[in-house]
């Protein structure tokens, strides 16, 4: 073969790319945040999404000695239902306590964030990788709802996740699979608030996940400011440094977002609001050393220019590809004022 392979070419084109939406300061930054959403929304397909009736409808409530469990579905698209399990406290932060959504990244489901073990493997998944998130809120007080995001456990990813076909397919009609799983986000939103309004505090929902759920968290939480704050974990980095420059799965893409942001910008988008952004510091997919790098241009750019730099940590683990429970929550406890 002659020259560099099709693959370092197309790294050269990715490093050349310049972000054209970085934030320049010659706005304020909340103009260019609606700017930067918009076009975001855009890339993301969203445009090509429609609201629907949710049809809305509980399938059980089951009671458990710290927490009661109540499993609905709902419609996001004509004809596609979303499951979910709303859990609450028994012992609440208060009496309406802020609701977390808790998502999974490719695993073989939303019942990892419950402890559930289904699957083999499951047991070590959550146990290693502290993924058992919705319990981890009931721990402290909070509400939380775990989502089964496209692709995965009972949403067409069982028992191990399938997302290539649906996110190559999403594309030819000008969608994303990313796009889709930020929008059943968004739409759960619209279900909290026109359902559980009297059970949890609708004012203050937050978000987080590992890998490819902290993806979505990230995309989710710039576009609604609904979503008061964000832990995403292991999902943090350069593009040029982590999808772009090792194997990940095809619904990380987003076609053509290189040319406008890096994810400083996509977090940029959720400056002043808290945002914890957790790193294995051996995370071979997501590398530490351009994570750490990439969140000084948030903290720097993005949030001083907000006035909120403090509102804007990296949390470290001493480990891989994983969430760190012990690190991560304290500061998010400390950025809410809830600790």
């Amino acid at each position: 073969m002659h020259g560099i392979h099709p693959w370092q070419n197309e790294i050269k084109a990715l490093h050349a790319a310049a972000p054209s939406m970085r934030f320049d300061g010659r706005m304020p930054l909340h103009i260019w945040q609606c700017a930067a959403r918009d076009r975001l929304r855009k890339l993301l397909g969203l445009d090509r999404f429609r609201r629907c009736d949710d049809l809305f409808r509980v399938e059980y409530t089951e009671e458990k000695p710290d927490r009661i469990e109540t499993r609905f579905v709902f419609q996001t698209e004509e004809g596609y239902f979303v499951p979910c399990i709303y859990v609450r406290p028994r012992k609440p932060l208060r009496e309406k306590p802020p609701v977390m959504i808790c998502l999974q990244g490719h695993s073989t489901g939303m019942h990892n964030s419950l402890g559930i073990v289904k699957y083999e493997g499951d047991g070590d998944n959550i146990e290693s990788g502290d993924r058992d998130f919705a319990l981890q809120c009931v721990e402290y007080g909070l509400s939380a709802v775990t989502v089964e995001q496209r692709c995965f456990g009972e949403c067409g990813g069982t028992p191990r996740p399938d997302c290539y076909t649906t996110a190559m397919t999403a594309l030819l009609s000008g969608r994303t699979l990313l796009g889709g799983r930020v929008w059943d986000i968004l739409r759960l939103i619209d279900v909290l608030e026109n359902h559980f309004a009297h059970d949890c505090d609708v004012g203050s929902v937050y978000c987080m996940g590992n890998s490819g759920g902290g993806t979505a968290t990230i995309y989710a939480t710039a576009l609604d400011e609904r979503i008061k704050g964000a832990i995403p974990s292991c999902a943090f980095c350069t593009f040029e440094n982590s999808i772009g420059n090792k194997y990940h799965c095809a619904c990380n893409y987003v076609p053509g977002i290189a040319n406008y942001f890096d994810m400083a910008e996509l977090c940029g988008m959720i400056a002043p609001r808290p945002l914890v952004v957790v790193t294995g510091k051996t995370d071979p997919i997501f590398p530490s050393d351009s994570a750490a790098e990439e969140f000084s241009r948030v903290r720097d750019i993005y949030y001083t220019e907000a006035g909120a730099a403090e509102k804007c940590v990296q949390v470290i683990g001493e480990g891989g590809h994983r969430f760190y429970k012990a690190d991560a929550w304290p500061v998010f406890f400390r950025l809410t004022e809830k600790y």
